[in-house]
């Protein structure tokens, strides 16, 4: 039956007919969606990911803990499409050619779309997640259309964000972004968000992008001693708010140490600007974390964690730290400071001075061990990545 749900007939002796307007069709564009009755009860998920770093954030955090969660799940067949450093196909997991573009956070550049293509014909998705909108994104529309998969664009991303990491003003980076976003995302069938993404793609996101919490993040007893220093956890870049953060501290009545684990871009400018500041030994620069116990346990032992980016598009370390039982600071901007409610102490986007306040309070307040637990007990992996597969089944029908 072809995908489109209509009738083939079928002449004996003449299968070249068959696929010569199969052929026709793929040439034309046609889109061949295959009735809801058809359709394999087991979904067909593949997620396409540009910056799947060895040392990347969200996203990789998001995917790694979708592929253990679609392991032990019945009702998906999950594919990872990501660059590599040679052509892999294994286990789920196809890693295709690319070079190294940034040794920090160990992000590669695919050499073209055409391994991709071939990838997804091979792999037939019902579903195709695309999580960003550099690495071909009308060209897999097509791809996936044509094989009557449905496509997401999963918004992790935004033009203030991104043009907040390249030099210069920001406006005319802004305004570039947002037309390319326009753009990338013309095609696709649905839009994943936890933001409003109307600015940047002209459409409204109609399923919820959604984050879960390791189970070792989450408060234990006895609650460890907390040290006098205030951390910062993440890629050290412009877009970050690290600038900022080394700004408020430098402020600061208290001569607090000022803790940041990670690397990115803007470290050797972060130190310089330590230095003209006069912060001395308060910065302390501390290597990336990748084992989840650590960095609970690194969250817990500091006076306040501070997540200072006012572009975050959810913001994974203030959830993880609050749901941890550490003390904790982000940009009201962020929509995880919505999600963990009353265990965070916000301030507005770009007010250094409130950014101080909101260290001060978080410094001297304990924290509320109670609301940690339950929201680490609510806010799963499994309970997000269930709701992400149901609203996967409904796009499909």
């Amino acid at each position: 039956m072809p995908r489109n749900g209509g009738t083939t007939v079928r002449r004996a002796g003449a299968p070249e007919v068959d696929a010569a307007l199969r052929a026709r069709r793929r040439l034309r564009g046609a889109r061949r969606i295959e009735p809801a009755a058809t359709r394999p009860a087991r979904l067909r998920v593949v997620d396409v990911a540009l910056f799947y770093g060895e040392r990347s954030g969200g996203i990789r955090t998001y995917l790694d803990n979708k592929i253990a969660w679609a392991h032990a799940t019945p009702g998906i067949e999950h594919h990872l499409i990501v660059p590599g450093p040679k052509r892999s196909h294994a286990d789920g997991r196809h890693e295709l050619p690319s070079f190294r573009v940034a040794a920090a956070n160990g992000y590669r550049l695919p050499l073209g779309v055409g391994a991709l293509k071939s990838t997804l014909r091979a792999l037939r998705p019902d579903v195709v997640l695309l999580h960003d909108p550099f690495w071909g994104p009308l060209g897999v529309c097509s791809v996936a259309h044509e094989l009557g998969a449905r496509v997401v664009a999963v918004h992790h991303g935004s033009s203030a964000l991104d043009a907040a990491g390249m030099p210069g003003p920001d406006a005319p980076w802004r305004a570039a972004f947002r037309a390319w976003m326009h753009h990338a995302y013309r095609e696709v069938d649905a839009i994943m968000s936890a933001v409003d993404t109307r600015d940047d793609s002209g459409r409204d996101a109609s399923i919820p992008l959604r984050f879960g919490l390791h189970p070792a993040f989450a408060p234990v007893e006895p609650a460890p001693a907390r040290g006098d220093h205030v951390l910062y956890v993440g890629r050290i870049a412009r877009e970050k708010g690290v600038f900022d953060l080394v700004r408020a501290a430098a402020r600061s009545p208290e001569p607090w140490p000022l803790r940041l684990v990670g690397t990115g871009p803007a470290l050797d400018r972060v130190k310089a600007l330590a230095a003209e500041l006069g912060l001395g030994r308060r910065l302390q620069l501390r290597p990336y974390i990748r084992d989840p116990e650590h960095l609970a346990q690194t969250y817990r032992k500091a006076a306040a964690v501070v997540m200072p980016g006012a572009h975050e598009t959810f913001g994974l370390v203030g959830f993880e730290a609050a749901a941890s039982g550490a003390a904790t600071v982000a940009c009201s901007t962020a929509p995880s400071a919505r999600v963990t409610g009353s265990l965070v102490h916000t301030f507005g986007a770009g007010d250094v001075d409130g950014l101080l306040h909101a260290i001060q309070d978080a410094r001297r307040t304990p924290p509320d061990l109670p609301a940690a637990r339950a929201l680490a007990r609510e806010m799963t992996w499994r309970r997000a990545l269930d709701a992400e597969l149901a609203d996967l089944r409904t796009l499909v029908r």
